[in-house]
């Protein structure tokens, strides 16, 4: 069965904690992204080695394989976001259908195996990104195409956000 697809606007986690996984935007430093990021890539590979890992816990939500992969895309997505920020004050961003990527991609039937190196190697690519910006670029802005709008250091704990919701996602029950 599809999953149906997730269409709020979760912006609001930069001000307020997320209600579901506890984590709290507005009290992390753009400096501790990068760590919170490798650890949690540490932890992903603990769940994309279970014996479960393919398997979706219902008909509407995605397996661990699929959140996992995933989140390997989502470092590349957010990475190349950041990069463009860099290069470009105020820059655009296309818009990054995460559903139709995962249908596209056959994110279910990847190989955990192989989806737990990708993203070990795109997380270490990403926190090496932001752990290489100066603290004059932190105030640079960014777009995405519904119209929210980023500055680096929020880019960066919105995505966090993002990549240690999902290990929530996949917590066991």
């Amino acid at each position: 069965m599809a999953i149906t697809p997730d269409t709020k606007n979760w912006t609001w986690v930069l001000d307020r904690p997320c209600p579901e996984c506890g984590f709290d935007a507005a009290a992390t430093a753009f400096n501790d992204v990068p760590g919170l990021l490798r650890d949690s890539a540490g932890e992903w590979q603990e769940v994309l080695s279970r014996g479960d890992a393919a398997q979706r816990p219902d008909d509407s939500t995605w397996s661990p394989l699929e959140y996992g992969a995933h989140v390997r895309d989502l470092c590349r997505v957010y990475r190349m976001r950041l990069n463009l920020m860099l290069e470009t004050d105020g820059a655009g961003f296309a818009d990054w259908d995460q559903d139709a990527t995962a249908a596209a991609e056959g994110y279910g039937g990847q190989n955990p195996v192989s989806v737990a190196a990708g993203l070990a190697a795109e997380a270490e690519a990403t926190a090496a990104a932001f752990d290489a910006v100066e603290p004059g670029q932190l105030s640079r802005r960014g777009l995405r195409s519904d119209g929210s709008a980023f500055t680096v250091d929020s880019l960066a704990r919105y995505f966090i956000h993002d990549a240690l919701h999902h290990l929530w996602d996949v917590r066991p029950r």
